[in-house]
């Protein structure tokens, strides 16, 4: 039987792969701030299949919340076989416009709780020589955008370094690059997403089984669409001051 923690598991991405593992009869743990959504995702992720659904209300924007959820990776009574860092937010106005505690909460989540709850699921799979990390990162991670790329990029770079620090072990880590998502993200960030082109989203179930399909391949990066592989490609050839200025022109249009 195959265990999977998911952060940020009761929307977009998260729920996705939690649909995912659901299917393919994972016992599953999910890991979100509000007690209500997560046993109303218990539910129906129990009726899709799931061998098992344990709740974790946590706020991984804290230390205590992000502690209750590394005891329980690190529980060798109860191991967790894949592990889905998803949680995270954005901020909807730029960096001078609001209060610098929210920028330090975002990355609290965004890169402090990816550190920590990798650093405490690792030993446990390299004991039992199998098991996976998926870091949810971004393509904002390959171009200057903010703390929120920043700290994607963070992400991807750690993911990198890591996968090649296990290699060997069987244990996989991947950092996940998805575009724009039909997902909560813009809404709840106030982001307004009315100018960008169709071409441009994808779907949470899309991106999933492209990273799958990557970690199966033993690929570190994913960038699961071939939309955004042609743009990140071009973003890596293009001078980095001219990456920066059409950056800023698209920050100021959405």
């Amino acid at each position: 039987m195959t265990t999977a923690l998911i952060t940020g598991a009761t929307a977009g991405i998260g729920a996705a792969f939690a649909r995912r593992f659901a299917a393919a009869r994972y016992d599953l743990v999910l890991v979100a701030r509000d007690v209500a959504r997560l046993e109303n995702s218990a539910a129906e992720l129990s009726l899709l299949g799931a061998a098992g659904v344990e709740v974790l209300p946590a706020d991984l924007a804290t230390a205590e919340g992000r502690a209750l959820v590394e005891d329980r990776l690190a529980d060798p009574l109860r191991g967790i076989d894949v592990l889905v860092n998803n949680a995270g937010f954005g901020q909807g106005s730029a960096f001078l416009s609001h209060p610098v505690e929210d920028e330090e909460a975002m990355l609290d989540v965004l890169v402090r709780a990816v550190l920590r709850l990798t650093r405490a699921a690792l030993p446990g799979m390299i004991e039992r020589g199998r098991g996976a990390v998926i870091n949810v990162s971004s393509v904002a991670g390959f171009v200057p955008r903010g703390t929120y790329s920043s700290a994607k990029a963070w992400v991807t770079n750690f993911s990198e370094s890591v996968a090649a620090e296990v290699y060997g072990t069987g244990v996989r880590v991947i950092a996940v690059c998805p575009g724009f998502t039909h997902t909560e993200f813009h809404e709840r960030a106030e982001i307004d997403t009315g100018d960008i082109p169709g071409w441009m989203w994808l779907e949470a179930d899309e991106i999933v089984e492209g990273a799958l399909k990557d970690l199966r391949r033993g690929v570190p990066v994913s960038v699961p669409s071939v939309q955004y592989k042609a743009l990140t490609a071009v973003a890596k050839l293009v001078p980095r001051n001219l990456v920066t200025k059409v950056s800023r022109g698209m920050s100021k249009r959405w």
